[in-house]
């Protein structure tokens, strides 16, 4: 009768190694097929201790959280922090260019900022009596709020291809076809501009005579001066630096 008490036989050392074998290359595969993604997290279970430091000086976060010892430098974007915790830069260069919309009225109908309109269209005196007030009645006085010896200055009229112009009489042609003096009223006309002060520029209007004004002039075509219903938009240009601009 066999013996229960006989002992197994001893499992060779090639066995045991196949087997250890057999171990690591069912473990390695089963660890390559789990693949762990956000999805698979709970909302709010991985906090610091999950997460391994940078290797920076630093206090110890408070439990629960993840802050700067846990972020890879550069990993984050502005729209990571809150409004007003990334700190502002330094102030950028001036602005190339300020413009202003006059419209036929001689006010300011949009503009970039810093313009005021100081006399528009004046009469400075009856007809006959002042040869120099008639001609501040066909211009247009502006502030620009900065000293313009350092500036360039351009106007250019407006195009006005679905507004009939109220002539006498009324002017609706807009197909810019049409012979003869300011025929096309969708954009004829001309118009000058210059700062007030300047050798041949002297501007009337009270308060205009200085650098900080300029003057602009707009025509008909045929350079008579303009009247009231027969005006147009305009606009003005400031280039160059305004640094030196009063707010």
């Amino acid at each position: 009768m066999p013996n229960p008490l006989r002992r197994f036989p001893r499992p060779s050392a090639s066995l045991l190694m196949s087997t250890a074998a057999l171990v690591v290359a069912l473990g390695g595969t089963s660890y390559a097929a789990i693949k762990i993604d956000g999805g698979d997290i709970q909302k709010g279970t991985v906090t610091t201790k999950q997460i391994k430091n940078k290797t920076v000086k630093g206090a110890d976060l408070k439990p629960g959280t993840v802050g700067s010892k846990q972020v890879k430098d550069g990993s984050l974007q502005t729209k990571d922090f809150r409004v007003g915790q990334v700190p502002k830069g330094p102030q950028g260069p001036a602005g190339v260019g300020r413009w202003a919309l006059i419209n036929s009225a001689g006010q300011i109908e949009a503009q970039s900022g810093g313009f005021s309109v100081t006399a528009a269209y004046p009469v400075l005196a009856p007809t006959g009596t002042d040869a120099t007030g008639l001609r501040a009645n066909g211009n247009v006085y502006v502030n620009t709020g900065e000293p313009l010896g350092n500036n360039g200055i351009i106007a250019t009229i407006a195009l006005q291809n679905t507004t009939a112009l109220l002539e006498e009489p009324p002017n609706t042609n807009t197909n810019g076809r049409a012979p003869g003096a300011d025929q096309n009223a969708e954009f004829s006309g001309e118009i000058t501009v210059s700062q007030c002060g300047l050798p041949g520029t002297a501007c009337a209007p009270p308060g205009t005579g200085n650098v900080n004004h300029l003057v602009v002039s707009p025509r008909n075509s045929d350079g008579s001066f303009t009247i009231d219903g027969q005006r147009k938009r305009f606009y003005i240009v400031v280039t160059g630096d305004s640094s030196d601009r009063v707010s």
